[in-house]
């Protein structure tokens, strides 16, 4: 093979050498990328405890942590009575609205609410006549809203879980004195405390959770302003299903009773004799089998 060929073919097979080990360094590299990635996405899910299923909403994160640092520093401008910041805050937080995908962080009914928060707020700013207290119930109904969407594992709306407690206590200590007036100012504060955090709860609760409280709610309010006089047993009952409602909203363990005053005993009635009657029955022929299994370990020995 003549001297110039040979050359040439060499440069040829060197330059395609050089080629792999460019592509070989262009695949590692990206390689390395697509870790990082999945690297940041674990440490996303690890620090927040959602579960990401589309990468879109990595990028609503970010929108979620704007949103959060906005709704803070509105809150604060409103508590400081500086109108002209506020505003300005406001219309920044419906910019981040606007130009972010939440999808995947919160559902349908979610996004809903937390539109309907910001249109609230921007309608208290708006207003003509400024009110101090709508201002501040408006931005801390946004603040929490902020918050659950960008914290949904420990939002700071479950804070509230102490004085809707405390409220469900007075609604029973009311009941149990057959004190309908009590009662009713105990619904009306705890009604208060669920307006200020339900945008919150239905960003970071299943729908299922959240209307099972609405409808708790509604039926108390709904008895609370009925004419007819309640019996002490069934205004009991009302809050011990308002209690249960409440440990399935804040994700509470059943650790006590829903009732913590018992009712009277003539108010089971026959039905509830025979069910405690077959109760007793159930447990006395559990014991009973209990006991010869015993006996018959003890004859083998």
């Amino acid at each position: 093979m003549p001297r110039r060929r040979r050359f040439i073919l060499s440069g040829i097979v060197l330059c395609w050498l050089l080629a792999g080990m460019n592509g070989g360094r262009v695949l590692a590299g990206a390689e390395a990328a697509a870790a990082g990635a999945n690297s940041g996405t674990e440490a996303y899910i690890e620090a927040t405890g959602f579960t990401v299923s589309d990468p879109a909403a990595l990028t609503g994160r970010s929108g979620a942590q704007r949103l959060e640092q906005a709704a803070e520093a509105l809150y604060a401008y409103v508590l400081e009575g500086d109108v002209v910041k506020a505003r300005q805050e406001s219309e920044e937080i419906s910019q981040i609205f606007i130009s972010s995908s939440f999808e995947g962080l919160t559902s349908v009914e979610g996004i809903h609410a937390l539109s309907t928060v910001i249109m609230d707020m921007k309608s208290a700013v708006a207003a003509v006549e400024t009110s101090p207290q709508r201002w501040e119930a408006a931005a801390a109904r946004l603040r929490l809203a902020a918050n659950s969407l960008n914290h949904p594992r420990q939002p700071m709306w479950l804070q509230y879980y102490k004085l809707v407690r405390e409220d469900l206590n007075n609604m029973e200590q009311g009941a149990a004195a057959n004190d309908l007036k009590s009662w009713k100012a105990a619904l009306a504060r705890l009604q208060s405390r669920y307006d200020n955090i339900r945008p919150a709860v239905i960003i970071s609760r299943p729908p299922e959770a959240v209307n099972t409280f609405d409808s708790w709610i509604s039926y108390a309010q709904g008895i609370a302003t009925s004419a007819q006089p309640l019996e002490r047993a069934r205004l009991l009952e009302i809050v011990s299903y308002g209690q249960d409602a409440a440990r399935v909203m804040f994700g509470k363990e059943r650790d006590e009773p829903a009732l913590s005053l018992p009712l009277a005993p003539q108010q089971y009635g026959a039905w509830g004799l025979l069910a405690g009657a077959f109760i007793l029955t159930v447990l006395a022929y559990a014991a009973y089998r209990k006991y010869r299994g015993q006996n018959g370990d003890w004859k083998a020995v």
